[in-house]
C-alpha cells in the first residue's frame, strides 16, 4: 500500500452507529498536537483492521512484506522538538509527523531542545538532548 505524503495523522478507531449515521471518532491528541482541526473537512481513508501479511513486488523485484508505515526518524539523527507532555516515568513526550512520539529524558513541558535519536521503535522513539532551547 502506498502512504501519501499528504497524510497528517494515522490511528485506529472503531466506527459506531448513532441514529441514522456512522461516526469515527478522532483521538484527542490529533487536534491537541494540531495535526488535525475541529471544524475543517478532510478526506478519510478507511483500512480494514485484518493482520494478513501481504507481500508486494518491489520494482527491484524483490518481495518485501506490506507494513505500517515506517517511523518518521532514525538513530543518529538530530531534531528540533518541544516537549508537549510527561510521561508516565516522568520523561518528556515531544510528538512530530503523524503524532509519532519521541520520548525525551529530563526535559519539562514547553522546552524547546535539540535531540539527537538513540533509539527507534516501531511506536516511539527515545532521543537524548544536545542543546536546550533553540
Amino acid at each position: 500500500m502506498e502512504i501519501s505524503d499528504k497524510l497528517l495523522c494515522l490511528f485506529n478507531a472503531d466506527v459506531r452507529t448513532e441514529d441514522d449515521r456512522y461516526i469515527v471518532e478522532i483521538p484527542r491528541r490529533e487536534v491537541e498536537t494540531g495535526a488535525i482541526d475541529p471544524g475543517e473537512t478532510y478526506r478519510v481513508a478507511l483500512i480494514s483492521r485484518e493482520t494478513k501479511e501481504a507481500v508486494e513486488a518491489e520494482p527491484s523485484g524483490e518481495a518485501t512484506p506490506s507494513a505500517e508505515p515506517q517511523p518518521p526518524v532514525e538513530p543518529g539523527e538530530l531534531r528540533y522538538v518541544e516537549i508537549e507532555d510527561i510521561g508516565k516515568q516522568g520523561d518528556g513526550i515531544a510528538r512530530v509527523e503523524r503524532g509519532y512520539v519521541i520520548i525525551v529524558p529530563g526535559t519539562d513541558v514547553g522546552e524547546r531542545v535539540k535531540v539527537e535519536i538513540t533509539e527507534v521503535k516501531s511506536n516511539f522513539a527515545v532521543g537524548e538532548v544536545v542543546e536546550d532551547d533553540f
